[in-house]
């Protein structure tokens, strides 16, 4: 049975917001959330990115006992191993549990900020499973030490660790990474339907494995086309591109090409019909993903809550 999440969109609202809209998410009937972790939102027009470890502590107080993961943290640049695994043993603390934490090989838009070389994926993927590695060490308790070719840790010890290590879920989004997330982690994270599901699979990939809706909710079709355009037009860039711009300033560059006819035409569900959205997270459950967490793009989440409270939810219970 698919379980149904909803998307806590760092790039689009403040932390305090977040709190309130994960609170909301839970009291409408989502089983999960996803919070994403970015330095920089991908285009100005969006507005925010706070600090995802500060938001979780006020998320893990405000609800009662919503699973949040994070969608996903690049454990390799920005933040050291030692930290991330400081802050996930500490989330996972006060979710009593109830956390999982999301792992890549990130994006240049967040991780070039301390001025460090931005390796090609495939030394990205060497540092990611030396990072796993760091991170399951520290969770096992007592004073650890580690000499890697990206990392050295030593002497350390996380004195706060939670009953239970959380899962540690492994993005990919081609044949290399997800043979890697197969090998490294407790389960397989991607952003919309991916193919490579069945590599991941065949590679022996087991554990949960979750994928993001887009959508765009409002009563008019035409509205929602216009507010994906104007908060999510990152949605249509293709190739590399996401990975390897490095400011929001470029993102707008690039986005200047995305049209309202490529937003209407591209993966972002704007219908209002609630049928649609029932087949589209169905057609994520025929694809092999057992968790979909839906991302509403734009300022309106209340509409978004009832409509999926109301006439969605109930559907696909």
């Amino acid at each position: 049975m698919t379980e149904i999440g909803y998307t806590v969109s760092s790039e689009e609202h403040g932390p305090n917001e977040l709190v309130e809209h994960a609170v909301r998410a839970e009291e409408v009937g989502f089983e999960f959330a996803s919070i994403s972790d970015h330095f920089h939102p991908w285009v100005g027009q969006q507005g925010n990115a706070p600090f995802v470890w500060s938001t979780l502590g006020g998320i893990a107080q405000a609800t009662d006992d919503l699973p949040v993961g994070v969608g996903v943290n690049c454990p390799i640049m920005r933040i050291h191993p030692v930290n991330v695994a400081h802050a996930a043993a500490t989330a996972a603390t006060m979710f009593e549990g109830d956390f999982f934490l999301g792992v890549g090989t990130g994006e240049r838009l967040n991780e070039h900020v301390t001025g460090e070389h931005w390796p090609e994926h495939s030394v990205r993927l060497e540092m990611l499973e030396e990072a796993i590695e760091i991170i399951r060490k520290l969770w096992q308790g007592g004073q650890q030490s580690y000499y890697g070719d990206h990392f050295t840790v030593e002497n350390a010890r996380l004195f706060t660790l939670p009953e239970e290590p959380p899962d540690i879920v492994v993005s990919a989004f081609g044949d290399t990474a997800a043979r890697a997330a197969a090998e490294l982690g407790d389960g397989f994270w991607s952003v919309g339907p991916q193919d490579v599901i069945e590599t991941w699979e065949d590679a022996g990939g087991e554990g949960p494995r979750y994928s993001q809706m887009t959508v765009c909710y409002a009563e008019d079709e035409e509205d929602a086309i216009d507010t994906a355009h104007e908060w999510w037009p990152n949605s249509a860039l293709t190739g590399e591109l996401n990975s390897q711009l490095p400011t929001p300033t470029h993102f707008e560059q690039a986005c200047e090409m995305v049209t309202r006819e490529d937003i209407a035409e591209g993966n972002i569900i704007t219908d209002p019909n609630p049928e649609t959205h029932i087949e589209n997270l169905e057609g994520f459950a025929d694809a092999g993903y057992d968790h979909v967490y839906v991302h509403q793009i734009g300022p309106d989440q209340e509409s978004f809550f009832q409509f999926y409270e109301e006439e969605v939810l109930p559907e696909v219970a």
